[in-house]
């Protein structure tokens, strides 16, 4: 599983000119699943990505987790982060999961980090053409990959 997280003070995820996911403060998070990728992976992210300490606090330090600072989350599934563009100029996205096992597993990751108390979880919508806005914080983006 691989994750790209940014910091944003805002962000939002359209489909077909519609609202389908907005938050607030918090992360923005593009999620890659890849075919080998089961509970245990989905148990570790939605761990990191709650408790990923890059919030700044009092003194202006990246000390609190999105836990602690109140945060929201919004999700958004992106298969062409398992692109593969090491020969020749088209990507190759064989080392992405299927839709049938990667739409279950993103459900299950953004379930996880309800269960971890994450106050609102937002998503996109699987498989469609999204537009996705957002104000990025600091900036702050990582790249996270399940052990």
């Amino acid at each position: 599983m691989r994750a790209v997280v940014q910091r944003v003070s805002e962000a939002s995820v359209w489909v077909d000119g519609v609202v389908v996911g907005r938050i607030g403060a918090g992360l923005l998070v593009l999620l890659g699943v890849a075919p080998e990728d089961g509970p245990s992976e989905v148990a570790w992210m939605a761990r990191k990505l709650a408790n990923l300490r890059i919030f700044e606090d009092e003194q202006g330090r990246m000390n609190l987790s999105l836990l602690q600072s109140g945060g929201d989350a919004l999700v958004v599934s992106q298969f062409t982060l398992y692109g593969d563009c090491s020969k020749g100029r088209r990507p190759s996205f064989v080392g992405a999961a299927r839709p049938e096992h990667a739409d279950p597993t993103y459900e299950a990751l953004c379930e996880a980090l309800r269960a971890e108390g994450v106050p609102k979880v937002d998503q996109g919508r699987f498989g469609a053409d999204m537009d996705v806005r957002l104000r990025n914080d600091g900036p702050v983006t990582l790249v996270i990959d399940t052990p």
